[in-house]
């Protein structure tokens, strides 16, 4: 098991550029980025979302990933959630080998009992452009993440922008994200903290 620690922040659109040129300039490098496309799955009764956990394929240019995380806790733009995430052959859930790593009994008892009647529910698909920054000892995954939260709904596609910065916790003191944020803030205007994950974005958009 993997706990994820990362600060979320909503992005201006008219200040993507500005940040852009603020992390290049903070590593030297221009950014590199990775074309994500996901698919987030649910049973019909929600009943993942009710458990308070989300679980996705993800296509990346090196193949699939499978995730499964739980809502965690989020205050103030910080998320801190368990999460478990493998390779998979392809475009196809392997719950035994999620269920096999799963070491929360909750999460996994809710993740048994949703398989049999799991489908797709909704989509992000999203351009994250990727920084790795050192502070205080820390390391540091910035990425501004710029694209759209996708739902069919009853034959009509709802779409909804994603644009935002998301600093997450590879190595080293929590203190870090905080002071990485401030520094950030005090030269990108318009950044608010955002506790809203992806994924309920996209229970969101299907609920209209």
């Amino acid at each position: 098991m993997g706990m994820e620690r990362e600060i979320k922040l909503a992005l201006p659109a008219e200040q993507v550029q500005a940040a852009t040129q603020w992390f290049v300039a903070r590593t030297g490098v221009d950014g590199r980025p990775v074309r994500l496309a996901n698919i987030y799955f649910d049973t019909p009764q929600l009943s993942l979302a009710s458990s308070k956990s989300a679980l996705r394929l993800r296509h990346t240019p090196e193949g699939w990933l499978q995730t499964f995380k739980t809502v965690g806790h989020a205050k103030d733009g910080l998320h801190s959630r368990h999460e478990w995430e493998m390779a998979v052959a392809g475009e196809k859930l392997e719950i035994d080998a999620l269920l096999r790593e799963c070491d929360e009994p909750e999460a996994a008892d809710a993740l048994r009992q949703a398989a049999p009647t799991l489908s797709e529910l909704f989509r992000t698909d999203f351009t994250r452009t990727l920084w790795n920054v050192e502070l205080d000892g820390a390391r540091i995954e910035a990425a501004i993440d710029r694209g759209d939260v996708i739902a069919e709904v009853n034959g009509q596609t709802r779409r909804a922008p994603i644009c935002e910065i998301e600093l997450e916790l590879k190595s080293g003191d929590e203190a870090a994200l905080h002071a990485l944020a401030a520094e950030l803030g005090k030269h990108i205007s318009g950044l608010k903290p955002d506790d809203v994950s992806k994924a309920q974005r996209g229970y969101q958009l299907r609920a209209g």
